[in-house]
């Protein structure tokens, strides 16, 4: 196996053939939006420029780093990735688009654990490449944080399942090609047991999309009806009756790649370029504060890379994976903060310059303490399956879906 200095050395020459080196300057001006601000046309080619640097990559490499060959990776070690990760943020590229990270980060290893071979062929490399996109389909307007109260009915019918219902908050779906569902399969099943999880081509007849207008000014969610919608029983993810396993898989990758993600909204990096710009570096409450950034960004790489770690060993995600999102939601609201330290007034005043922009962030970094389970459900976890706490009295636990009053 390549050793690290020798991958960092190959990887450089690579970055420096395929992109230009990034300035600290250019950070400054850098969106620092937690959840995308741009009309539908500007925002589908942002996630037609991400897709093509993801196949660009992956193509040469450096794209599937850890996967096994079989899938297209490179069969390299989580050090390998971090130290790319690393080496590519000095270099100017597309950015991020969370359904391109969704896709390939969540959805991807999701189908590798309970996929069928021919769903694993079908969807697994596109994913990692960037050849299709995939959103979530789980969270319902009346369900909330109660994501196993979900409403949405899948009956089957011969060879094909029904589904009718109504999904809210899904990231990019206006965008994406496929979702990973999870429906009701067994009303008559106590919630947690009778959901059962598809993989829906969004373009499927009965499904429609709905962009939904943000207070940070972009329409990034959509909510999603199914107006029976038609799936082939060979799309089904996992066994019937077992969604709520595939979901929980879903939602530990959110929350293990979570911590990762420093560059999602700005962080450190782009904090310094503002503050440089506007003559604040030497204010100790700035320096404190970006100081406190830094630390945070640096645990979450961390403990994703400890994850990773755990993953290429066999392990599936765990309740620790709550853990690391509600760190990931804390940072975001800490750059907030730092951010409203830097700037000041500027940032309620538009001053006709770009620091404006992290009126952005501010509005959108709160979005995070619900996107994926909200902060409340995360400390339930982490106090009932990681500390081993008393769990709460729950009522309905053992009760058939169908009889909990709604």
């Amino acid at each position: 196996m390549t050793s690290i200095d020798e991958f960092v050395a190959e990887a450089r020459t690579w970055l420096e053939q395929n992109a230009t080196p990034r300035q600290d300057a250019d950070a400054s001006r850098a969106s620092v939006s937690v959840f995308h601000n741009l009309p539908a046309d500007e925002e589908r080619a942002l996630l037609d420029r991400v897709c093509a640097w993801q196949r660009l990559r992956f193509d040469a490499g450096y794209g599937a780093l850890t996967w096994p060959e079989s899938d297209g990776g490179a069969g390299l070690t989580p050090a390998h990735e971090e130290a790319f990760v690393e080496l590519e943020r000095e270099f100017d590229t597309p950015g991020q688009h969370e359904l391109a990270s969704v896709s390939a980060h969540l959805i991807a290893p999701t189908i590798d654990l309970f996929g069928t071979p021919e769903q694993r062929r079908r969807l697994v490399r596109p994913l990692l490449r960037g050849d299709e996109l995939a959103c979530q389909l789980f969270s319902e307007p009346s369900a909330g944080s109660d994501l196993a109260g979900l409403a949405t009915r899948a009956e089957q019918r011969g060879t094909e399942w029904v589904v009718n219902g109504q999904k809210v908050w899904s990231s990019g779906a206006q965008f994406a090609g496929w979702g990973e569902l999870i429906a009701r399969t067994d009303p008559d099943a106590p919630k947690h047991r009778g959901l059962t999880a598809f993989l829906l081509p969004m373009d499927t007849p009965g499904v429609e999309v709905r962009p939904l207008r943000q207070m940070s000014g972009g329409a990034s969610f959509c909510e999603v009806f199914l107006d029976d919608v038609r799936i082939p029983d060979t799309w089904r993810l996992g066994e019937v009756g077992a969604g709520w396993k595939v979901t929980l898989a879903t939602l530990g990758f959110e929350r293990s790649h979570s911590g990762a993600n420093t560059e999602l909204g700005g962080g450190y990096r782009h904090l310094v370029a503002t503050a440089r710009r506007l003559g604040r570096l030497d204010d100790p409450d700035v320096r404190r504060g970006l100081a406190e950034v830094w630390v945070r960004e640096k645990v979450g790489e961390l403990a994703a890379t400890r994850d990773r770690e755990a993953r290429l060993d066999g392990a599936e995600p765990t309740s620790i994976g709550s853990l690391r999102k509600l760190a990931w939601a804390q940072k975001l609201k800490q750059v907030s903060e730092v951010a409203v330290t830097v700037l000041g007034n500027r940032l309620v005043v538009d001053t006709g310059d770009d620091v404006y922009q992290w009126t952005e962030h501010v509005l959108g970094a709160p979005g995070y303490r619900i996107a994926g389970g909200s902060d409340e459900i995360q400390r339930n976890i982490i106090a009932e399956r990681v500390l081993g706490l008393p769990t709460e009295p729950r009522g309905d636990k053992d009760v058939p879906w169908r009889d909990i009053p709604r």
